[in-house]
């Protein structure tokens, strides 16, 4: 089967990453802080850092409240 060069322009000419792409990771980091119990201030200044997303969930699941958990974490 010999490659279809036509086929192949198509493939590579796709953009990597999306130019929104950010805005949509801090969009679904702020969705998940908040279903795990963040009031709205708080998980706005998480989504929006580094700070891993796991431990910020697992903080509260293990009994911390929001505000300690956001500072421990920032």
């Amino acid at each position: 089967m010999t490659p279809n060069p036509a086929r192949m322009a198509e493939t590579t000419e796709a953009p990597l990453w999306n130019e929104n792409e950010p805005a949509r990771v801090e969009s679904w980091r702020l969705h998940i802080l908040l279903e795990a119990g963040y009031p709205v201030h708080l998980a706005e200044r998480l989504a929006g850092s580094e700070v891993d997303l796991h431990n910020a969930v697992e903080l509260l699941t293990r009994g911390c409240d929001p505000p300690t958990a956001a500072e421990i974490l920032l």
